[in-house]
């Protein structure tokens, strides 16, 4: 529609820019127009009047109407032919957060549905007391909350973010790489684990264009004239039509355009230009499976079928819904092509999604999905609800932020249950991974796996269409070590989960500790006091969880708190006599200090640093000299102190080589483990070379052996602990 029959509409007489949103409508109503009713199309028109009246005097950063975004979000969810819901949120999608419009209000215009979808879109710009990065987070966390409920949110995101991109010459380089990094992590991402194969391509396109922006337009020009200039199309259709037409095929053949990210990869895998180009991409769309199967054995019968290059996703489609089969084959001059094959119906659910596809249908109940979209549609929800369980245990929004940009890794792994149900996994996923995609319970108790019949270790990357077998204990609990292989969201979610709740209560039970020290010095303690406590955490409005939480960690004294619970006052001779018994370096709310890396059995003493908790110090360590006394408790080890400590080593070495790896060997042979090794220039002697190594060690006897061992290797200069 031109511009001037845009004008003949005059819904936005008297907003500013009325004539660039009447054109801008024009456009929206004309793809709309291909789908919607009269009566919906008045609707559609209604929420751009009323986005538009809302969005008066706001403006772009190119100088034009902010309403046209909103528009321009609408007409690339109408090109999908989304449902009217779908279009009015688009319009509406940043009302709630840039103008006076209430949710309320919105409702009363136009209804629940639409509302909801809005206000899943709309930012927490209201946390003004958090950074612009966690308040991202949080508004992420919220986007993704909404989208378990309705997938359409998300839709709706990647609809404003494509735009966003389309438009984003106008915004600061640096401002232009982050969000161009952010879409081709979490968007594209997304887009591609839903099937939205549309939003993925532009997505990772634009995105490449604002990184790369001299590769992207290089790549550009020397593939549009590769493919211009390619004639390998006429001679597949001049050979194969005739074969298809004798046994009543009627199918259309196209050359597929690849996307420039999509080859820019291939290119950092295949190393040049013509190996990434080597292969001609072509589609052949017909009308039924059947017919699918048969113009794969012409094909075949044609041309020399590739070994290893076959895929049948029709049979087998992939969990996001997607079918087609592909093959490659070699032509009589060597040329290459890589064939896609699949009906109509599946070619619309490999170019919009499922989510397209269901909502397109939604509304009318006699149109069934196949079976195999249904399976799709399942992935999806299920899917999504995994994320919705990783939010539910995730309090960080940064953490789930970036659980979700693990989530959103590459590649897909297809394993079994023994009962022959498929599960879905990132590579490089373990059977800890797998435990907890079946359920956190089972992830939280899980000992031990089981894969093809045969014990798999749990830290062992899992492989396509294995079975796996989780064996579980209910006195089995996650490890801090987990974290360090599993890649899953949810998995990485439960496992923090657990070990924050057994920190929280390893820290309560040392507050109550420190709490019952403190009353004690007055004959009591804790238990013959408990009802003053309980008196006193009532009056103040407390939660006594919390309140140990605290002492524990240093925000609290406890013989401050002592004395109000008692009415008295505490000396700070009272405060200096309780004495606190190191267990391990473990211990929640305790910590060993870096400077002075104490070990057991050496004088220590314990610094309360608010906020972090006790930090044991050695008794000879300068931080104790200047500390104000009143930070300071007497702490003592206890009997059955164990664990590994981290201790510290400096050595002057002459520079030999294989030095380094003589002196790692010396020290895994005493059993100590190396946590971390830093070697720099000494300043002494020219051909020597200071190491500076931290280790893990049980106690001093270790820690004696270990120094015993490195003075023996030859070049050794001199070796202390810092």
């Amino acid at each position: 529609m031109t511009a001037q029959v845009a004008l003949d509409y005059r819904p936005f007489a008297g907003l500013t820019g009325s004539d660039e949103l009447a054109c801008a409508y024009a456009e929206l109503d004309t793809e709309a127009a291909h789908y919607l009713d009269p009566a919906g199309s008045a609707k559609l028109l209604q929420a751009a009047v009323y986005g538009a009246r809302a969005h008066e005097g706001q403006m772009r950063q190119s100088g034009e109407p902010y309403f046209i975004h909103p528009i321009a979000v609408a007409r690339i969810l109408a090109s999908q032919r989304f449902d009217l819901p779908v279009l009015q949120a688009g319009l509406l999608h940043d009302v709630l957060e840039d103008t006076a419009i209430t949710r309320a209000e919105m409702a009363r215009a136009f209804g629940d549905e639409v509302t909801v979808m809005v206000d899943g879109l709309s930012k927490l710009d209201r946390l003004k007391d958090q950074g612009p990065q966690h308040v991202q987070a949080e508004s992420f966390r919220k986007m993704f909350v909404a989208t378990t409920d309705d997938p359409r949110v998300i839709i709706i995101k990647l609809a404003d973010r494509l735009h966003n991109m389309q438009t984003l010459g106008v915004l600061r380089p640096e401002k232009r790489i982050r969000k161009a990094k952010e879409t081709l992590d979490i968007y594209a991402s997304i887009a591609g684990r839903l099937g939205l194969f549309y939003f993925r391509m532009q997505l990772e396109d634009l995105a490449f264009s604002h990184l790369y922006p001299w590769r992207c337009a290089v790549l550009k020009k020397h593939y549009m004239d590769h493919f211009s200039r390619s004639q390998i199309l006429d001679r597949v259709r001049k050979e194969l039509t005739p074969v298809l037409k004798k046994m009543g095929i009627n199918a259309s053949l196209t050359k597929r355009q690849r996307h420039l990210w999509g080859l820019y990869q291939r290119m950092q895998r295949k190393q040049s230009f013509q190996e990434a180009c080597r292969t001609v991409p072509i589609r052949i769309i017909t009308e039924t499976e059947d017919e699918c199967y048969r113009i794969l054995g012409a094909l075949h019968g044609i041309y020399r079928p590739i070994s290893g290059k076959f895929e049948d996703y029709i049979a087998a489609p992939k969990s996001n819904g997607y079918r087609s089969l592909h093959t490659s084959v070699l032509m009589a001059r060597r040329d290459v092509l890589n064939v896609q094959i699949r009906t109509r119906d599946m070619h619309a659910l490999a170019e919009t999604g499922i989510i397209a596809v269901w909502h397109q249908h939604i509304k009318n109940r006699t149109i069934h999905l196949e079976p195999h979209a249904v399976a799709a549609e399942k992935y999806m929800r299920d899917w999504l609800f995994r994320l919705k369980e990783v939010q539910n245990i995730t309090y960080d929004p940064l953490e789930f932020y970036d659980a979700i940009k693990k989530e959103l890794g590459p590649g897909e792994l297809h394993v079994y249950t023994p009962q022959g149900e498929v599960i879905d996994l990132p590579m490089g996923a373990t059977p800890v991974d797998f435990a907890y995609a079946i359920h956190s319970e089972i992830g939280d108790h899980c000992v031990a796996a089981k894969v093809n019949g045969q014990v798999y270790p749990i830290f062992r990357p899992l492989e396509g269409a294995q079975t796996v077998e989780v064996i579980t204990s209910p006195d089995a609990h996650p490890h801090l070590g987990w974290l360090q292989f599993v890649v899953t969201a949810r998995a990485r979610a439960g496992v923090k989960h657990h070990l924050r709740s057994l920190k929280k209560k390893e820290a309560q039970r040392l507050g109550r500790s420190l709490l019952d020290r403190a009353l004690g010095e007055f004959g009591g303690g804790y238990e013959a006091e408990r009802r003053r406590v309980e008196d006193y955490v009532k009056t103040h409005s407390l939660d006594l969880g919390e309140l140990l939480d605290d002492i524990a960690h240093g925000k609290k004294q406890a013989g401050l708190i002592a004395s109000a619970i008692l009415g008295r006052d505490i000396s700070r001779h009272i405060a200096e006599s309780q004495i606190l018994l190191v267990h391990g370096p473990m211990d929640s709310a305790i910590g060993m200090a870096e400077c002075c890396c104490p070990l057991p059995r050496e004088p220590i003493i314990g610094h309360i640093e608010p906020g972090a908790g006790i930090r044991i110090h050695r008794r000879q360590c300068m931080i104790t000299e200047v500390t104000d006394r009143q930070d300071c408790i007497h702490v003592d080890w206890a009997d059955d102190v164990s664990g590994s400590f981290v201790t510290r080593l400096e050595m002057l070495a002459l520079d030999k080589p294989r030095m380094l790896s003589v002196v790692v060997e010396n020290i895994s042979a005493c059993g100590s483990t190396i946590e971390d090794v830093r070697i720099e220039r000494s300043p002494l002697r020219e051909n020597a070379r200071l190491m500076k190594c931290w280790l893990g060690v049980s106690g001093r006897d270790q820690l004696a052996q270990v120094i015993r061992a490195l003075r023996n290797i030859d070049g050794m200069l001199r070796i202390g602990r810092n």
